[in-house]
Order: C-alpha cells, then structure tokens, then sequence
C-alpha cells in the first residue's frame, strides 16, 4: 500500500499518459488482481487477458477516480467487473429454481485445514455460473439482488446458485478428508 499523496501522484501520472506511472501502478497491483481475476475463470491465460482488460479500462479511466475510496479497492471492482462481463458474454448461468433446490448444508464445512492452493483449484474446478456467484457472494460481498442485477438473473437463481456451488465445495472437501492422501 502506498502513502495517499504518492498513491495520488501516481494516478495523476496516469491520468496524464505518463508510461512510468502506468507501469508503476501495473506492479503494484497486476499482480493481486491476477489472484482476483484467477478466481473467476478456470484458465490462467483467461485470467490474464481479464487483467489485461481491466487494466485497459483503469488507465483509459483513471481520470475519473475522485479519491473518496481506496484505490485498490476501486481497481478491484473493474477487475471483478471484466471478469463479470467477461462470463455474461461467454457462458450462460445455468438457471435453477431455488424451490427446487434443496441441499443440505454440514455445520462442519470448514476451509481451515486447507492451503489457499486446495481451495483456489476447488472454487476454479465449479462449473463457471457456481464459480461466479460463489466468488461475488462469498469473496467480493455482493448482494444477491446486485449479483441477479450484474449477471441478469434472478435472486433465486442467484441464491440456488450459491447453494449448489457450496454443496459442491463441501462434497469436494469431504472427498478430500476421507482420501488417503487428505489424511
């Protein structure tokens, strides 16, 4: 994280066309926004023209930052946003009707036994529509009436979506505790 009168400098550069400053900012957070992008997509040269996108977007915007929020926070949500868009031009969300879905959460599915790595490569192995919404809902913190609203769907949809993608992971986990290699 950088000081706030060097983080406004940098956008400024940016804003500006200065290549210095738009590489500056690249290395700040190209990288963690790789991780973002990386969960939304299940292939790692996807992930990287999400990035690349997204970068496209922030420089060609970065005008229009008015510093009342972090900035990080604001290159996140471009980030997540092309991934959004990226999957609402590419695949359908596969609708299911949350009357219909029924499915049984256990009190004990837990991630703290598992490295990042486990975890990233179980969210990445969720058909892209669950992958979504999980990673909105549950990483970014989005509503589910803002996730029916970015992705065109309805709530329920959203909701049975969400269900569905934790039934997924918690079989997944289960799977992996009673493997030879998970004990």
């Amino acid at each position: 994280m950088i000081e706030q009168h060097r983080e406004k400098e940098l956008v400024e550069g940016c804003a500006r066309g200065d290549k210095r400053c738009q590489k500056m900012l690249y290395d700040l957070y190209g990288k963690k926004m790789y991780g973002v992008s990386l969960r939304y997509c299940h292939n790692q040269d996807v992930a990287k023209d999400i990035v690349q996108d997204a970068f496209i977007k922030i420089l060609t915007n970065i005008s229009r930052f008015r510093f009342t929020g972090p900035l990080e926070a604001w290159i996140r949500r471009i980030v997540v946003n092309t991934a959004i868009q990226y999957y609402r031009d590419k695949i359908q969300v596969n609708e299911v009707d949350l009357d219909h879905a029924s499915y049984e959460l256990k009190n004990d599915f837990t991630f703290e036994k598992l490295s990042q790595d486990e975890i990233l490569k179980m969210i990445q192995n969720l058909a892209p529509g669950y992958r979504t919404i999980f990673n909105m809902y549950i990483i970014e913190g989005y509503s589910h009436a803002e996730i029916a609203e970015q992705l065109g769907i309805s709530e329920s949809t959203s909701k049975s979506q969400l269900s569905r993608a934790r039934v997924i992971l918690q079989e997944a986990i289960l799977k992996l505790n009673t493997s030879p290699l998970g004990k």
